[in-house]
Order: C-alpha cells, then sequence, then structure tokens
C-alpha cells in the first residue's frame, strides 16, 4: 500500500594552547568557510577538538566548555536569565522545558490562557486512576540567591578549567553555580571581596577574587531555572555523560553489533510549576551511536562512487560526531579535502601536525594521512568561552551519531533499535523509579540535594483522568460501527458499505514486465474487496512498460493522461526515491491526477495464494476511494456550520533554509465528506504568517461556493510548533488571522465566526500509565500535570500494541468558540477517528494528519506547490 517514502508513512501514531591557521598542506577550508563573514572580534583560527584539561587532573571531564562572559551581568531578572542559562551547561547541558519539545532553559511563563477561561477541567466520562511520570518537589526550598563575580589573576581563558578550581573550595561556599564568571550561591560570605587560592598543574599559585555583587530578587520562572541547574548538578553524582543535550549512562550502553550501532540509555529532565505542586519530569530517552567511524564511511563512498567527495559531503554536513578521545559531540559543517592529518597548526611551543598533536596529546595513531579533515564551526556561545570560531575534526576519529535515512529505511535495523528502546509501561516505571532512588542513595547527588534544601518524591504523582465513551462510527447505507476497546473498527469495513463512494470506470494501471502476474492477481482482490464495501470498479486499461527506468514511467503517464483518467497505478519494484518523486511530481504539479503507487512486493501474495491480499487490497481501496473524492466513513457530529483546519510544516530536502506550510480544511462534516488543501513554501516566521492567513483565505472561499455561506465557527489546530514560537503564534499568526477573518466576513456580510485556536503538540515527555499498563483510548487528563498558565489538556487517542503510548498535548490559546471544555475534549477526540489512511484513531487530529501527509509529500517529494485541480481531494494519502 502506498505510503510514500520516509517517516510520514505513519498514522500519527503513534543534535591552554594557542593555535592559528594550518599551513603547509592545510590551507583555509574551501567552499562557505572561505568566505566568512568578519566577527565581532578576531576569529579564531581551526584548531583540533581538544578538552582544556584540568590542572591536576591526569584526563579531560566529560563536560562541554562552559560559555561564559568577561563582564559581569547586572542583576536582576536578566541576570537569571543569562546567567542560569550558562550555569545550566555548567552541570552537564541546557535545562530541559517541561514536557514539551526541545532542552533550553525556561526564560520566562507565557501565558497563553484565554482570560475568559475560568476552568479548564471536564467532567464526561469514566474516571481512571492515573499514573505518570512526574515526582513532586516536596518542599520548595526557602533559600535566597546571592550574586557574586568571580576573577583568575593569572587570567584563566577556559571556562572549565576555572569551574574546576572553583570546586576545589566548595566547602566554604555550601550550594553554588557556577558558570565560568558568575557565582549564585545560597548562603553570603562573610568577607567582600573574598579570597581563595589555588595551585596549577606546575604549582603556581592561581588567585580567586569572589567580589559581591547583588542579592536576586527571584521570580517564579527564575526559582524554577535555579530548580533544573541543580537538578543537573546532582545528575552530574551519577556519572552520566554529556551528549548534545541530554545526559547518558554509557557504562549501561547496549551493542547491536549485527548494524554497528550502540545505544546509550539516558534521561531528560524538567522541573515546572504545575496545577497544585512544583513536579519534576523525568523520562527515558536513548541515544543511537554507530561503531562506524567518519573514515569507514569515506571509504564506503570512495568504494561505491567515482563522484565520492560530493557523496560524502552530502552524507557527513549536518551530521552530530562523537570525539571519543574527549567525549564531545561536534557539528560537522565542511569538509576540506584540501588539508588533511600532516596540516600544522601554532602552538606557543611552535608549529605542529594533527598527527603529532594527537599523538602527543592522547597517544592515538592517525593511520590515514591523506584523509580530509572536517570543520565544524562554534556556537557563539562556545566561541565567547574561548573556543576557536572553527574547530578541525579527523575523520578517523570522529563516531557518527543518530540515524540516517537509508537506517530508517532499513526494517531489520529499526526493529532491532526498537527492541531495546521501546519501553514497555512496566519497565519504563521500573526505570524511572531506579532513576529517583539513584539520586536519593549516591553521594554526590544528594550532597547536592542536601547543600540546597530539595527534596524529591519517591514515589510517581497518581491523580484522576477520564475516559471518554467510544464513538460511534458511520457507514454507507445508514449502518453503524462502534469502535473497540482498541479504537479500531477494522472488521466492520469489509462487509459494509463506505459512506460515500465513487465508482472507478476510467484508470490505467503501468507495470514493468516481471510484475505483470502480481500485478493482474492484485487488481482481481481490488475488484473483489471494493465490491463488498459496495465500490464499483471497472476493469483497468494495462500498459506493460518496456523497463523500470524513471523515463518510462514518466512517458506512460504523460499519455494516459491524454484520456483523462480518474487514477493511475504505477506498479514499481521497489522502494526507489527518485522514481517515486518523479511520478509524484509529474501527476501533482504537471498533469493532476491522483496516483496509487504499489511496491512489487507488497502486491505479492504470501505462499502464492491471492487471497492473502485481501487485506492489503481493503485498505488499497479506501485509499483509492479517498483519492476520487469519496470518504470510507464518518462519525456523528453535532455542530453544523463548522470548519476544522488542520496546519502542518515539513523541511525541504532539496532547500535547508525553505519550509513547506500545508493546510487541510473540512467543508462542514455534518453536511458532506468534502476536504480542501493548500501548501505554500517559506523561508521564516513572516512568510508563514502570511502564506498561512492567504491559505485559509482559499479554503473560505470553497466553503462559501459549496454552501453560499460562510462557516458559523472555525476550529484551527497547529501543529508544528515548539514551545519556544508560543509567543510569535499568538502575537503574529492569531493576530493575523483574526485581521483576515474580521476583513473576510464584513465583505461577506456575515457576522464574525467563533474561532478557536489550538496548538497540537505530539513531541513531548508526559506518559501516562494506569495500573502499570497503558491508559485506553479516550483517556482525557486535565489537571494535576498541566499547566496552570495555559488552557491545556491531554489525549490518549490512539492505542499500541508495543512499549507506551504517548499522550497528545493540546493548548487552546484563543477562544471565542462557545464550547466548555468537555465538549472541546470531545469533539478533539471525535477528529482522530477520520485519517482514512487507518481505520482506527490515530495520535491527532485527522485534519493534522493529512497536513502533515501534505507537507511531507512536498517538501520530500515534489518540492514544488501542487495543482490547484486537486485541492478537492486527498490525493496525498
Amino acid at each position: 500500500m502506498e505510503g510514500g517514502h520516509g517517516r510520514a508513512r505513519g498514522r500519527g501514531r503513534a543534535s591552554s594552547e594557542g593555535v592559528a591557521q594550518p599551513k603547509g598542506t592545510g590551507q583555509r577550508p574551501g567552499g562557505a568557510w572561505g568566505r566568512q563573514k568578519p566577527s565581532a572580534e578576531a576569529p579564531k583560527g581551526p584548531r583540533p577538538a581538544a578538552p582544556v584539561q584540568a590542572h591536576g587532573q591526569g584526563r579531560a571531564t566529560l563536560h562541554r566548555i562552559t560559555p561564559s562572559t568577561s563582564e559581569a551581568a547586572p542583576v536582576g531578572a536578566e541576570t537569571i536569565s543569562a546567567g542560569a542559562a550558562a550555569a545550566a551547561t555548567a552541570g552537564a547541558g541546557d535545562v530541559g522545558r517541561g514536557a514539551m519539545r526541545g532542552k533550553r532553559v525556561i526564560h520566562e511563563i507565557i501565558r497563553t490562557r484565554p482570560a475568559n477561561v475560568e476552568s479548564k477541567r471536564g467532567a464526561t466520562g469514566s474516571e481512571i486512576l492515573v499514573q505518570a511520570n512526574y515526582f513532586r518537589i516536596l518542599k520548595k526550598p526557602t533559600w535566597s540567591l546571592y550574586q557574586y563575580r568571580v576573577d583568575f589573576l593569572p587570567l584563566i581563558e577556559s571556562a572549565r578549567l576555572r569551574k574546576y578550581f572553583m570546586s576545589e573550595h566548595k566547602a566554604n561556599l555550601g550550594g553554588y553555580i557556577f558558570d565560568g564568571s558568575m557565582l549564585f550561591i545560597s548562603q553570603k560570605l562573610a568577607e567582600d571581596p573574598t579570597e581563595f587560592v589555588s595551585k596549577n598543574r606546575e604549582g603556581e599559585l592561581v588567585k580567586i577574587t569572589v567580589k559581591f555583587v547583588g542579592m536576586i530578587s527571584t521570580t517564579e520562572s527564575q526559582s524554577l531555572q535555579i530548580l533544573n541547574l541543580i537538578l543537573r548538578r546532582a545528575m552530574e553524582g551519577l556519572k552520566l555523560q554529556l551528549v548534545g543535550r541530554n545526559l547518558f549512562d554509557p557504562v549501561a550502553k547496549v551493542d547491536i553489533r549485527e548494524h554497528r550501532l550502540q545505544l546509550w540509555p539516558g534521561y531528560t529532565t524538567s522541573i515546572r510549576q504545575h496545577e497544585q505542586d512544583i513536579l519534576l519530569c523525568a523520562e527515558i530517552v536513548h541515544k543511537v551511536m554507530r561503531t562506524e567511524t567518519l573514515h569507514d564511511i569515506l571509504v564506503r563512498c570512495t568504494q561505491e562512487s567515482r563522484n565520492y567527495q560530493e557523496v560524502f559531503k552530502k552524507e557527513v554536513i549536518g551530521m552530530v560526531v562523537l570525539t571519543d578521545y574527549n567525549n564531545k559531540t561536534y557539528r560537522v559543517d565542511d569538509v576540506d579535502f584540501n588539508s588533511n592529518p600532516l596540516a600544522t597548526f601554532e602552538t606557543k611551543d611552535g608549529p605542529i601536525s594533527y598527527v603529532q598533536y594527537y599523538d602527543k596529546k592522547y597517544n592515538l595513531r592517525i593511520r590515514d594521512e591523506r584523509q580530509p579533515v572536517l570543520i565544524s564551526q562554534s556556537r557563539e556561545r562556545d566561541i565567547r568561552a574561548g573556543q576557536a570560531e572553527l574547530v578541525v575534526l579527523i575523520p578517523e576519529l570522529c563516531r557518527a551519531t543518530g540515524l540516517n535515512d537509508n537506517m530508517r529505511n532499513n526494517f531489520q535495523l529499526m526493529r532491532a533499535v526498537a527492541d531495546h528502546t521501546r519501553l514497555g509501561p512496566e519497565l519504563r516505571i521500573d526505570k524511572l523509579r531506579q532513576f529517583n532512588k539513584r539520586l536519593s542513595t549516591t553521594d554526590a547527588s544528594m550532597t547536592v540535594l542536601k547543600d540546597w534544601q530539595m527534596n524529591i518524591d519517591a514515589n510517581l504523582v497518581e491523580f484522576t483522568g477520564r475516559i471518554l465513551k467510544n464513538e460511534r462510527i458511520v457507514l454507507g447505507g445508514k449502518n453503524t460501527a462502534t469502535t473497540n476497546e482498541a479504537a479500531d473498527f477494522t472488521r466492520d469495513l469489509r462487509s459494509n458499505p463506505m459512506f460515500l463512494c465513487v465508482d472507478l470506470k476510467n484508470w490505467f494501471v503501468l507495470f514493468p514486465p516481471r510484475s505483470q502476474r502480481e500485478t493482474n492477481d492484485f487488481v482481481g482482490c481490488l475488484c473483489r474487496a471494493a465490491k463488498g464495501m459496495y465500490m464499483k470498479i471497472d476493469p483497468p486499461k494495462y500498459i506493460t512498460l518496456k523497463d523500470d527506468k524513471v523515463h518510462s514511467y514518466i512517458n506512460a503517464i504523460e499519455n494516459c493522461c491524454n484520456n483523462d483518467p480518474q487514477l493511475i497505478m504505477c506498479v514499481v519494484p521497489n522502494n526507489n526515491a527518485e522514481r517515486y518523486n518523479s511520478i509524484k511530481k509529474k501527476t501533482c504539479v504537471d498533469r493532476a491526477v491522483p496516483t496509487q503507487v504499489m511496491c512489487h512486493r507488497t502486491i505479492t501474495p504470501k505462499g502464492g495464494n491471492p487471497n492473502s491480499l485481501m487485506s492489503v487490497a481493503t485498505k488499497v481501496v479506501i485509499q483509492m476511494n479517498c483519492k476520487l473524492g469519496g470518504a470510507p466513513w464518518m462519525i456523528e457530529l453535532p455542530l453544523g456550520g463548522l470548519m476544522t483546519i488542520g496546519f502542518d510544516v515539513c523541511h525541504s530536502t532539496r532547500d535547508k533554509s525553505k519550509s513547506y506550510g500545508a493546510l487541510v480544511a473540512t467543508m462542514d462534516l455534518k453536511v458532506n465528506a468534502k476536504y480542501f488543501s493548500a501548501v505554500s513554501p517559506h523561508r521564516n516566521g513572516e512568510e508563514l504568517s502570511n502564506e498561512l492567513s492567504l491559505n485559509v483565505t482559499k479554503a473560505l472561499k470553497e466553503y462559501r461556493n459549496l454552501h453560499r455561506a460562510l462557516p458559523n465557527r472555525i476550529l484551527f489546530y497547529r501543529d508544528g510548533v515548539g514551545e519556544g514560537q508560543f509567543h510569535y503564534v499568538l502575537e503574529h499568526e492569531i493576530k493575523l488571522l483574526k485581521d483576515k477573518l474580521k476583513e473576510i466576513y464584513k465583505s461577506a456580510n456575515e457576522q464574525e465566526p467563533r474561532f478557536a485556536f489550538v496548538i497540537v503538540s505530539k513531541r513531548i515527555n508526559t506518559r501516562l500509565f494506569t495500573k502499570g499498563k497503558n491508559c485506553p483510548p479516550g483517556t482525557v487528563v486535565d489537571d494535576v500535570v498541566t499547566l496552570p498558565e495555559r488552557y491545556d489538556f491531554y489525549l490518549v487517542s490512539q492505542s499500541v500494541r508495543q512499549g507506551t503510548v504517548s499522550p497528545t498535548s493540546y493548548n487552546i490559546i484563543y477562544d471565542t468558540f462557545g464550547l466548555d471544555p468537555d465538549k472541546m475534549q470531545i469533539l478533539t477526540y471525535k477528529m482522530t477517528h477520520l485519517y482514512y489512511n487507518w481505520s482506527g484513531t490515530t495520535r491527532v487530529p485527522a485534519v493534522c494528519q493529512y497536513a502533515h501527509k501534505l507537507a511531507f509529500l512536498v517538501g520530500q517529494s515534489i518540492h514544488q506547490n501542487p495543482s490547484n485541480l486537486l485541492e478537492k481531494q486527498l490525493y496525498f494519502l
């Protein structure tokens, strides 16, 4: 069955030695790095990725170099926001932002709860006892916070080294947070300034002067920042390793040798003020580490392609790599084939080659002296901390992290990874409790928590949730079906008519010669499956291609289109992306005809029995009916005059600076099963907002053409929004939409619609359990773990057979819709039953899943706006 390519196939269910430019064989990196704009300070030349070791220590520490500034920050809100953000990395990376996507420090609490919403709690449904992956902070610490500036004599560039010297005097500081420049402590020092003395590795004295700046009058958000930083410092005591923004346990790694992978288990955490309590959210995460080096990838590229340099660049640029010798991660920004490890750079002791440097510094011998070097551009904060603007990496010493597209398309590999990462509820709960126990029993962690008077409850939070009733599914001929405990109604589709059928009379089937028998048998299965669902499919016109090359399909499609077909089915030998993309571009942009792309393997019967394909045939018939304008089922919807809109964004794989925003809207599901879709490219938020407003206008125009009136209500589900973008969406997108709606309705001489705007978030860290198992579909949570500054709720709408089910967060940031929380929750659950690629519920409302499919198709395959002739059909399924 067609699903496109990549991850969009799913149904929504469920990254000190002075140095100078290399010389000799080393030249300035080519490409963009040879033409960089001058920075605010003189750029430091590329240097090897080497940590600054703490004097007196035998090896490098495991943390990132910490950002710092030479000037004291002003006292007040700015101080904590900047100082705490830097201090976050002092204790192993950026702090999590709660249960939302990304893990940065909470700079401010953004209130998105509409002023007219008094209560957000519903009452409908049966009660259920729910646990969540949160622990209560039993008592909010009562400490004050004092800020100090710290100076070192002689001057020490390395922030990590400054922190090491500071840690030698922790007995005099009590609980403290130090970002390399600013010190925050809970007890004021007796003397001002206070001086400490340390010794470096050479035995020279280092004078540390600590000068009082001011007392911090912390706001609620700033206090939460500090609590997050304290927790990160406590987690350091667990001997975890920072990779990216999260902490992982390399000792507990799992080897998947057949795929040259390692899985490192770890944790992502966040402390926030929730409805009644301050809660710690903890989630189990995994980092995929490859055992192959970038040199291994280079060798493979040279063996597989003559144009290996471009192939290698394409594969590794943008990749995050780990250097084992200093346990740091870097992003590869360029490859310099004009340089190699024999190139030299300047140090205070004179020039040294990379080969000599790694041999002397780490006792590492570089074997391939002709390999190119990798270039990593340092982040601004790392540059401020003294790191070179460009860092040189040796492929042989870099390990790739994460998965590439080929790996994601490898079923065996992904299943092997999932076997270890897809934790069931019981195992996940057990690991969360183990994490809590380690924090409370490990001496180093206990000391930090005690110093800061921080006490974490040992038990997961428990509270009452609700289960909404099962939905009634409306089929053709006034037949109905009720979803089962897994919110599935597949069986009812096989023996009942579809809600709305479109007969297929004029269609073509293209296939390569070797697929002739399988194609004929599968078309027979399609006709039998369609008959059972009361859809009439006439015999197609078969076209045997001379081969399976791209141009053979394109030429045949062009010829077919001269006969004005309703649909073209293309049987392809494999999942070749170029062929698939070419077919879709031809039929979505040039000729505007729905297509069904089938892989040879998919239509090959198991054991030679054609009847084994009936399940696949049933799903394909449903897809084809939808692409023609039909609908397999409907829900019982009490509201008339309703337009439901879903919007999502997908980045272009061809142009990294471009994204595509897709909008899919219903045309009053109480009256018909029609949809409207539009997609537009954008490069920034302003373009996105303008295009979004324009596409909403198009959808309203189509609605008015159908009903001779505009919708009374508009429910907008906005997917693809990170928490850091909430303020922009609230201040720009909604404002632009409101202005546009006012203009359109005034022009039509109609009353403005009741309007609700809901941010839909799937990539969250919240997990819900009941009696050690997954919560059933329809579970709603609108208290305890929700946020007081939001009109939000969690909904478990889908069922999973393996692992832990993930709820979806719904944050209603604008509401004149006129429905109470109960009805908003029920309506949202209803909307998860209408995704026609799956006879069950999806993780998000169907219009969001449709928007994702459309944005993915355009961003991954066709890279152009589809023809307007297709905007009334679900051609992208």
